[in-house]
């Protein structure tokens, strides 16, 4: 079946599906394949549970005209969203980084949401799977899109750009994030800065923060619309960070309910890409003051006497670096740190970790507690560090143990699963 066929079934419903459980009546399933399960074998039970077709690259029906064969599920589930993308005549934002990028996403979108009818990335459905099931969550009542964009390797930012046709772009940073995919810190900018080559070649527009001069040099000669400093198309300033940031914008201070220093140029690149699409300044506050952060990331949990900081949704060293340094900013006199391995750095890993091991002593933290076997396998004098080489020991170490009216910062990677803390205190 060739695109344009297919495209004109999708229209009936704008509903596609990759999950059997969850199925929207009237959508199209692609049964897509992946390293431990096969949707080729679900299809029938795809159209029983709802599906008006299945999308299949092996045989498994002779008789069922709804069920389509072609010869790549995955490829036909991308071809299709580039074509919607194509026929969609709405402004796309597309947003990459190293760290942020899910945060500056929802807050985009609250803003956005002030003024138009949005249609953003769920979660962090990023990849090269979720970025088509993004956009073909777009309907014909969607006035802006926004489509978050992960990678690990090079060239993949470049791919999603093809699919996606940003007309807009912002990169949050660049940082120490899938060194093992990238290879280096050069390796993370240039995989990045696919964005900004595609923006380029293709006459879009970028929006930059004016505080960060690595992507001020990338983004040049680009039409860019910059943030944050003095001399920046749109000012925004920083107030304060303790715990909760404060911006100033507009002459406006702006009290926000995320923590953490990091967090300013997120609200900030909000704030710009509100601005420029004309949402009304009470709009665009009161869209940052509102919103709350979850799933892990930032959280304040108040729990019995103690002030918990739930950033336990992922890590990497720069993000672990900036969340200690927060942390130990904070006024509040009793801050421990519960951190957990990074995942993701290949032959560096060693060194980054003795890194945040090393960078402890130069912090005002009464205890850190790390975890995991990559920081089991490095070394320290430091007599308030206490590390354990699995959650299990810790959890066994926790129970003799009582921490009370104390601030703690909780912060691993996703497949720690730290937030398991929480049961623990």
């Amino acid at each position: 079946m060739q695109i344009p066929n297919l495209y004109s079934i999708y229209k009936e419903s704008y509903k596609v599906s990759t999950d059997t459980r969850k199925i929207e009546k009237g959508s199209i399933f692609f049964a897509l394949k992946g390293d431990n399960f096969n949707g080729n074998k679900f299809a029938e039970d795809a159209l029983k549970n709802g599906a008006a077709y299945a999308i299949v690259d092996e045989k498994v029906s002779k008789t069922n005209a709804n069920i389509i064969l072609v010869d790549d599920v995955l490829k036909t589930l991308q071809d299709l969203a580039a074509y919607h993308r194509m026929k969609l005549n709405i402004p796309i934002i597309s947003l990459t980084g190293s760290n942020g990028k899910t945060t500056t996403k929802e807050l985009i979108n609250a803003v956005l949401l002030k003024k138009y009818k949005t249609t953003a990335t769920k979660g962090n459905l990023n990849n090269h799977i979720g970025v088509p099931l993004t956009l073909l969550s777009m309907t014909p009542e969607t006035e802006i899109g926004i489509v978050e964009m992960g990678a690990n390797h090079l060239k993949e930012i470049d791919f999603l750009c093809s699919i996606a046709q940003p007309d807009f772009g912002y990169i949050t940073n660049f940082g120490k994030a899938h060194l093992e995919g990238f290879g280096s810190v050069e390796g993370v900018i240039k995989g990045k800065s696919e964005l900004y080559n595609y923006l380029k070649i293709n006459k879009k527009n970028v929006f930059v923060n004016a505080n960060d001069t690595t992507q001020l040099e990338k983004s040049a000669n680009i039409n860019r619309i910059t943030f944050g400093g003095s001399n920046a198309n749109i000012t925004i300033s920083f107030v304060q960070a303790n715990p909760f940031v404060q911006v100033k914008f507009e002459d406006t201070i702006i009290k926000s309910q995320l923590i953490g220093t990091y967090n300013y140029n997120n609200i900030a690149a909000a704030l710009a890409i509100g601005t420029y699409f004309k949402v009304e300044k009470e709009d665009c506050i009161n869209a940052i003051e509102q919103y709350i952060p979850s799933n892990n990331r930032s959280q304040i949990i108040n729990k019995n006497t103690n002030k918990i900081i739930l950033d336990a949704y992922n890590a990497n060293p720069s993000s672990m670096k900036v969340a200690l340094e927060n942390l130990s900013a904070l006024t509040d006199a009793n801050k421990i740190a519960i951190l957990g391995d990074m995942f993701e750095l290949g032959q560096m890993a060693l060194d980054e970790h003795q890194g945040i091991i090393d960078n402890l002593n130069k912090l005002s933290l009464k205890k850190v507690f790390l975890i995991g076997e990559n920081f089991s396998n490095c070394s320290t004098s430091n007599k308030d560090v206490i590390v354990l080489k699995s959650y299990q020991e810790f959890e066994r170490y926790f129970e003799n143990i009582n921490i009370t009216n104390a601030t703690i910062l909780i912060k691993a990677s996703r497949s720690m699963a730290l937030e398991r803390v929480l049961d623990l205190l």
